[in-house]
């Protein structure tokens, strides 16, 4: 695995550091008036989920992790853990539902997502940047108004609520950003 030096830490990079994996959340470069530039890091763990912050000085060299992507089906969920199948080999992995987090409404039968390896270990999942919703339930659409920075709230099919223009009404399918868990685009 490549080494590098401690100022060349970005977000998402993934780090073996105290016998763990941890993926750099946030990192700030801090350059005092005394003393040598350092990286202030903020981590989280891939197993755990706990948090870290750990301060790399330049000369500090650290393992840099790459991860294996692969693109996985969504059967279904069972017992709180969701079962994924690959596409090419056609086994089956059980991950549990925590690791998608606050995104997890968004998880569709079928939807194929992305899931990071390390070895053989599945660490992290990622969802589809955006996803199609149905809106179940919102203020009717009132003639005239303008779309000017007003939004209004929606409850989507999954149960998510998100805040949409006026112009969108009730039954309509829409898509949702799963980053930022907002409205993009009519669908």
């Amino acid at each position: 695995m490549p080494k590098i030096n401690g100022n060349e830490i970005r977000p998402g990079n993934v780090l073996e550091h105290n016998g763990g994996l941890w993926i750099a959340v946030k990192a700030d470069h801090v350059k005092p008036g005394k003393g040598g530039a350092f990286a202030q890091v903020e981590m989280r763990n891939l197993r755990n989920g706990s948090k870290l912050n750990e301060r790399f000085r330049s000369a500090d060299k650290v393992e840099r992790v790459r991860l294996e992507q692969k693109d996985q089906q969504f059967l279904y969920e069972t017992d709180g853990m969701l079962v994924f199948m690959d596409n090419d080999t056609f086994e089956q992995i059980e991950l549990p539902a925590e690791i998608l987090g606050d995104r997890r409404p968004f998880l569709q039968d079928g939807m194929t997502i992305k899931i990071e390896y390390h070895e053989q270990e599945a660490l992290n999942a990622t969802l589809p940047q955006k996803v199609t919703c149905k809106i179940v339930e919102t203020e009717p659409v009132v003639k005239g108004q303008t779309a000017a920075n007003s939004f209004k709230p929606a409850i989507l099919d999954n149960g998510v609520k998100v805040m949409v223009p006026p112009f969108v009404g009730q039954d309509e399918d829409i898509v949702v950003n799963t980053e930022t868990m907002e409205y993009s685009e009519r669908a």
